[in-house]
């Protein structure tokens, strides 16, 4: 008698035949295609963070007006900002307006025009330095530390909690952070234009043997008001833009609790990108749209 010949048991359904001609075109199409795929992922992902991150700010100036106001938030996340940011404010304007004040006076001592020195001066530290400051300390003091305690809220998922039970994260929480550091940059704004302006005329006077009457009458003769104006609405956009970016990375850590460190660490240099580049750009509108005092 003849053996039996074996029967080949048949191919799982959604795999391809070995003996099929088609199976290593397929095969190798798909592996050709997955790093393509791999790619576009790679280049299309700044788009998306930038997507998200704009849809986060809209969502939060519409949950500026509805109600309930979370009231206590504000006022606690206020006095937090304000607490970790109006020190190093204070000592970080000093050496600010001495090194503007010092620098500007050896060039103006150079050209002959020392009775300008106060009114130079006095316009960088309120038009350029205060906001920078501002921004600066907001994004690292204040940012930072909202962006870790929104992204440790999110890895223990409270923040799913919340939404499980009706409650809107972003206006129970981002909404009192972003009106917070607002606030706080545009009265940190005004504290540093003072103690940048008084660092600047101390040394100017006392260092650079300049006249008290000639850095004052300087100042009145080219600064305006616009001036102040621009400062102040720049430290507002600034505070805008760092709690956006805080609330933003926190709101969305990969990997745990190294996944929030890592959020804050980009929070701070996305908002340090973005706030150079939003300066520069008021920077210019306001100097073509506003005409220099006396021209």
């Amino acid at each position: 008698m003849t053996a039996p010949m074996p029967v080949r048991p048949p191919e799982p359904p959604g795999r391809p035949s070995s003996n099929s001609p088609t199976t290593a075109a397929s095969y190798g199409t798909s592996l050709d295609k997955a790093p393509a795929r791999r790619r576009q992922s790679r280049l299309l992902a700044p788009l998306r963070e930038s997507g998200k991150l704009f849809a986060l700010a809209a969502a939060v100036t519409r949950a500026v007006f509805r109600r309930p106001f979370q009231a206590r938030e504000f006022v606690e996340q206020f006095w937090f900002v304000a607490s970790v940011t109006i020190l190093p404010a204070a000592l970080v304007s000093i050496p600010f307006g001495a090194v503007i004040a010092l620098q500007v006076g050896s060039l103006t001592q150079q050209l002959g025009a020392q009775s300008f020195t106060g009114g130079a001066s006095v316009l960088a530290v309120i038009q350029q330095a205060s906001p920078i400051i501002v921004a600066l300390l907001i994004s690292g003091a204040a940012g930072s530390a909202i962006c870790a305690d929104l992204g440790s809220r999110k890895i223990r998922e409270e923040l799913d909690a919340m939404e499980v039970m009706g409650v809107s994260p972003v206006q129970r929480l981002v909404v009192p952070r972003v009106l917070a550091t607002m606030l706080v940059a545009v009265l940190l704004n005004g504290l540093i234009s003072v103690v940048g302006t008084l660092g600047g005329y101390f040394f100017n006077v006392i260092m650079q043997n300049g006249t008290p009457g000639a850095y004052l009458a300087s100042f009145s003769a080219l600064a305006q008001l616009p001036d102040l104006y621009i400062s102040e609405f720049k430290a507002l956009i600034f505070g805008f833009i760092a709690g956006i970016v805080a609330a933003h990375r926190g709101l969305d850590p990969r990997g745990g609790p190294k996944g929030v460190g890592d959020a804050v660490n980009q929070s701070v240099v996305i908002t340090f990108m973005l706030l150079f580049f939003v300066n520069m750009v008021l920077t210019a509108i306001y100097l073509q749209i506003v005409p220099a005092k006396g021209s």
